[in-house]
């Protein structure tokens, strides 16, 4: 609308002036994140979007849903609101997003038919005035100008109402140019002939592998994430990436973290081109290898987490935090990280799993410090064989005021099974302001 309605419409309104430049670059910068979080193959959408090839790439979110969630979220906590699709083509994922109500969608594979025949003909990404003189023809919906014969149409408007069609019904390959940072180190090898076969590939890459380590220690750094774009002949792109959880520039290393994943790459008619991409580095100096003069040498396991890494297990580790309430004595480091100097100091055993959230049981037990004589746990009764406790933890007053007077009494018990669990009431039993006196069940005992 014109500037002079809106403000009339309403009072106080702030106009600013639009800047197109920057927000294409801000736009492009959002592009690179998503490429080196989500997906090796990542580009701008429009003047609004972004599109990612997530195919082989979801699982390491946890599934299409999750990754999604994700997405949104955490979009949503830098103050920006996105729609996000998954589609099996870039143009049904286009049009979804940008006609949902909702801020997810997951289009099922083969239903990109039934997603997009009632969504309006602007979404298929035609020019304006194609589109203004099919709406003069009386066409409203993909799904009525799909079902209309094309020679009638290609005579009148060319090839492009065709073209898009079969792009979004996955007729015709629509390849996603991925976005590049100036910065990033690549080898690339196009070829005269296509290749398919899995040991030219490896010996390829290994070739690849050589040129991008021989860059990175010109300039002394370490590959922490590197990704193998593969082009093939019917113009379509697929990707690997492999990530090592410490800065690497070993070639037999990293050509093995490739070679144990080139059995995923589907040749179709031939590649004509590789790519090795290093998507991130970090600083890393030569440093002189020996053995230890006193005992035996220290064995690294870097390249075992990298192996889990890689196969899309999270590897981390848990490092102690100054706390005495349980859920917050701990935190997750990366696997490779230097050590820390904290430690944990306690009197009371500690489960060896600790569940994400307490759970709430039932229990039978007289107050205030006797532990229970029966609990009931999802469903199931277990009878208390043997109990130790209490151990009485306060609450952190000096970080919310709420816990001033929180406690929670802890117990162990153990069942007619053997089984071992950690649970606690909370409060002292006596005095409501300390706690609910309901109880919960936070861990379990190997």
């Amino acid at each position: 609308m014109q500037a002079a309605k809106a403000q009339a419409l309403f009072k106080g309104l702030t106009l600013l002036d639009a800047d197109p430049v920057a927000d294409a670059e801000a736009l492009r910068r959002i592009a690179l994140w998503a490429l080196m979080v989500y997906s090796p193959i990542a580009s701008v959408d429009a003047l609004d979007g972004l599109v990612l090839d997530t195919e082989g790439a979801d699982h390491l979110q946890g599934g299409e849903n999750a990754m999604i969630t994700r997405i949104a979220n955490q979009f949503w906590a830098k103050g920006l609101t996105a729609k996000v699709a998954v589609a099996d083509t870039w143009g049904a994922a286009h049009a979804c997003a940008r006609s949902a109500t909702r801020n997810t969608v997951v289009v099922p594979r083969g239903e990109t038919v039934r997603a997009t025949e009632r969504l309006p003909i602007s979404l298929l990404r035609l020019p304006t005035k194609i589109v203004s003189d099919l709406h003069t023809l009386g066409f409203q919906t993909i799904g009525e100008l799909s079902a209309t014969p094309r020679a009638p149409l290609a005579l009148r408007f060319g090839p492009e109402i065709g073209r898009r069609l079969d792009h979004m019904y996955g007729r015709l390959p629509e390849p996603i140019e991925p976005i590049r940072a100036s910065e990033w180190i690549e080898a690339s090898r196009a070829f005269a002939e296509p290749i398919g076969a899995p040991e030219t590939i490896n010996k390829y890459v290994g070739r690849l592998v050589s040129q991008l380590v021989a860059e990175l220690q010109r300039r002394s750094l370490g590959v922490r994430r590197t990704d193998l774009l593969v082009e093939k002949v019917d113009g379509t792109r697929q990707a690997i990436r492999a990530g090592t959880a410490k800065p690497a520039r070993d070639v037999a290393w990293l050509t093995k973290l490739f070679r144990d994943r080139t059995e995923t790459i589907e040749p179709g008619f031939g590649i004509e081109k590789l790519t090795l991409v290093a998507v991130m580095t970090e600083p890393l100096e030569e440093e002189q290898r020996s053995s230890s003069l006193v005992g035996g040498a220290v064995e690294d396991i870097t390249p075992l987490i990298d192996m889990f890494g890689n196969r899309g297990q999270r590897v981390y580790r848990l490092a102690a935090v100054a706390s005495d309430v349980p859920e917050r004595s701990v935190r997750r480091l990366q696997a490779a990280a230097e050590e820390i100097g904290e430690k944990w100091v306690h009197h009371w055993p500690r489960p060896v799993r600790l569940l994400h959230c307490p759970d709430r049981i039932e229990a039978i037990a007289l107050l205030p410090d006797h532990p229970p004589a029966s609990i009931t746990w999802r469903g199931k009764r277990h009878r208390v064989r043997r109990a130790d406790g209490p151990e009485r933890v306060f609450g952190e007053w000096w970080l919310r005021d709420s816990e001033l007077a929180a406690v929670r009494d802890y117990f162990v018990i153990e069942n007619d099974a053997g089984e071992r669990f950690w649970i606690f009431r909370s409060g002292d039993g006596v005095d409501p302001q300390t706690g609910s006196h309901a109880w919960f069940l936070h861990g379990i005992f190997a």
